[in-house]
């Protein structure tokens, strides 16, 4: 009898770190960020036009944010505030021209979980630094990138190259409307590649796809299947390329999920989805698509619709399927939200604004909540390569209360978004007291921009 409880005694002992290591094994996180995705493009945020049974499914499994804001209403910027958890007015990339880089001091995402063991990849548009600046990818936290580097090479769905690790690797054959060399289509590829080798070395993996599409030139492979289901609409080509895009985008981004089924990885990966900023600015394709949802605004813009994006989340076991949240978030909220979930806080910069929203993903009370939201845009003369004149935007936001204005020279306008969520009345004639305190306020949530310079690029090129 003796015997018998010893060995009970040496099983129990030997079995129980294997038990509360699996228990507390990192759950693995895939951050997936599209480009220029209007708040209501998605059919689960209301979208009449495009189809998106993917990620329609994929809200009904997980937690969505109805007021969930992007880092800024531009690209470059945005990818600042998401990769420091640092709003607007501090953040250290500000302008959007394309190639400034983090500096070396800049902490990211990638680098807060590397010191919790994760691996990690990205795949798609960087836009925080060129090859060979201290903001490269690489140099800031990340095992693999692949794709571009500087936001302006990413104009283009067929480039002469793209990027690994800051090693040009030749994009041939390429034939332009065609799958051959398509960028998107190997970025697809790339992805699913790190998520499979991760699953293989057994490490617990950080994921960022930061994927180009829908953006830019509108384009995609004529024979790609999310063509035909718009070929009919009485639209512009430019609208129903869009449309199809954002179905491809679905279609990929499904098969990512069916991918970490298949390698028995779902039920321990938290999955994000979310897009940089507004949608198209351009007048046809906002008839067709309607892509604000009723929200005035779109890329560019400090109202609603341009800083507004779809945010879901699911993580099982800890969001609740087919819920909603209208709890306020911003990019800047991903970085120490992340670094929760990985268990490793202790990295986080004091400098980061932004809060963890762990508690609203598991369905409790946050203990901390953002005093103000802030957003800021100094615009940049593309022809001769200077901000602008008075050219700040902001805005900042209080509850539901909101001042925004376009140029620094202009006056604040004030909206009541629960009320207003158009931002057709402007109160600021009303209740100037409280635009002169929220105004103050924005005033102290930036620091001066720090210089903002593009790295020396070959002789008539804009990006290494």
């Amino acid at each position: 009898m003796m015997r018998l409880i010893f060995l009970l005694v040496a099983a129990f002992v030997w079995l129980g770190p294997v038990v509360v290591s699996a228990a507390a094994a990192p759950p693995n996180i895939l951050l997936v960020m599209v480009d220029d995705l209007g708040p209501a493009d998605l059919g689960c945020y209301g979208s009449q036009a495009v189809q998106t049974p993917r990620l329609d499914s994929f809200a009904k499994a997980g937690l969505m944010f109805r007021q969930a804001y992007a880092g800024c209403t531009v690209c470059a910027p945005t990818r600042s505030v998401l990769m420091t958890g640092i709003h607007m007015g501090r953040t250290s990339v500000r302008l959007n021209t394309g190639g400034v880089p983090l500096l070396d001091s800049d902490v990211t995402i990638a680098e807060v979980l590397k010191n919790a063991g994760y691996v990690t990849g990205g795949f798609g548009k960087w836009g925080l630094g060129d090859i060979h600046t201290e903001g490269a990818p690489e140099k800031q936290g990340f095992d693999v990138f692949h794709g571009y580097y500087h936001q302006v090479h990413a104009h283009s769905y067929w480039p002469e190259y793209l990027i690994r690790n800051s090693k040009k690797e030749p994009n041939e054959p390429r034939e332009k409307g065609t799958a051959t060399g398509y960028s998107h289509y190997q970025t697809f590829k790339e992805t699913k590649a790190f998520i499979r080798k991760a699953a293989a070395d057994g490490k617990p993996f950080f994921c960022y796809a930061p994927w180009c599409p829908p953006h830019g030139e509108y384009l995609l492979p004529k024979d790609d299947p999310a063509v035909a289901l718009y070929k009919d609409q009485p639209w512009s080509d430019r609208a129903k390329n869009l449309a199809a895009m954002i179905t491809m985008i679905d279609r990929h981004f499904g098969q990512l999920l069916d991918l970490l089924d298949e390698l028995g990885m779902a039920d321990n990966t938290v999955v994000i989805f979310s897009s940089d900023n507004g949608g198209s600015e351009h007048k046809d394709v906002i008839q067709a698509l309607n892509s604000g949802g009723g929200l005035t605004g779109h890329k560019r813009s400090m109202h609603e619709g341009g800083i507004r994006t779809p945010f879901i989340v699911r993580w099982p076991g800890h969001t609740k399927p087919g819920t909603k949240t209208d709890f306020v978030i911003s990019h800047q909220d991903i970085l120490p939200t992340l670094a929760q979930i990985a268990g490793t806080t202790k990295h986080v910069p004091d400098e980061v604004t932004g809060l963890s929203f762990v508690a609203t993903l598991e369905g409790r009370k946050p203990d901390r909540v953002h005093r103000y939201h802030y957003w800021e845009w100094a615009r940049w003369n593309w022809r001769t390569q200077q901000k602008v004149s008075g050219g700040l935007m902001q805005a900042l936001r209080i509850g539901n209360w909101k001042i925004l204005r376009h140029r620094s020279d202009h006056p604040w306008r004030l909206y009541h978004l629960s009320d207003d969520r158009a931002e057709q009345n402007d109160l600021a004639d009303k209740h100037p007291d409280r635009v002169e305190r929220m105004a103050k306020l924005a005033e102290s949530a930036r620091i001066p921009m720090r210089p903002q310079g593009e790295p020396k690029t070959p002789k008539g090129r804009r990006f290494r």
